[in-house]
């Protein structure tokens, strides 16, 4: 993994970025930003902040903390914090190593970030360790569709964007967060199947438990 190419990458993509990912939440991905801020609490870590756009919906009494690799975004981070009269301690760091000790956090929120983080498998059992027992990881994200004839769609498009940005539409974080035996407590996906938000919670016990309650397949 090219850990510098992606800075840079992201270093570059700073300057436009908000104005791109606007139009995918207004078309796309509706109020889910808000969605996945609300179901935070407590001292929150936000894996892959990027420019802070999920600063202004989280709960107040939340402490947030967050962290990206590119320190473009995070500038951009601080002045958006700054304007908004918000206290946050802003990170860079990959994804891949969460410089912070295990069960440092009681939410992990992460949106629109696995899709483009080169290990994501990595990065969810970092999320998970990070978590306190009982602690909630939320995440947000496009993935593989529940429509075959768009996951084809899906599939070239992946030709292109994975060697050009790093960025994976086939992915399914759901699948990580259950081998991690996290209890799904909410799951929802909608525009076929393409976007899915989830919040699951970390055992208090280490036998932990089924991955998913009935009435959520």
């Amino acid at each position: 993994m090219d850990q510098a190419r992606w800075q840079t990458y992201w270093d570059r993509k700073s300057a436009n970025y908000d104005a791109e990912i606007g139009v995918l939440d207004r078309r796309v991905f509706g109020d889910s930003r808000q969605w996945a801020c609300s179901q935070a609490s407590g001292e929150v870590l936000e894996v892959a902040v990027g420019t802070g756009l999920n600063l202004p919906h989280y709960p107040a009494g939340t402490t947030v903390t967050g962290l990206d690799l590119s320190e473009q975004m995070l500038g951009l981070a601080r002045t958006r914090a700054a304007d908004l009269g918000l206290e946050v301690t802003l990170r860079q760091g990959t994804a891949h190593a969460l410089p912070f000790g295990d069960g440092s956090f009681d939410t992990v929120v992460c949106t629109l970030g696995l899709c483009a983080i080169p290990d994501h498998e990595t990065a969810v059992a970092e999320m998970v360790r990070v978590l306190r027992p009982g602690g909630r990881l939320i995440l947000l994200d496009h993935v593989a569709s529940t429509s075959r004839l768009a996951r084809g769609v899906q599939w070239l498009v992946e030709r292109i964007t994975v060697p050009m940005a790093g960025e994976h539409f086939l992915r399914r974080p759901l699948h990580l967060v259950e081998a991690r035996g996290l209890i799904v407590e909410q799951r929802q996906r909608f525009k076929l199947g393409v976007v899915e938000r989830l919040v699951a919670r970390k055992p208090v016990s280490s036998s932990g438990g089924p991955a998913t309650p009935p009435g959520l397949l």
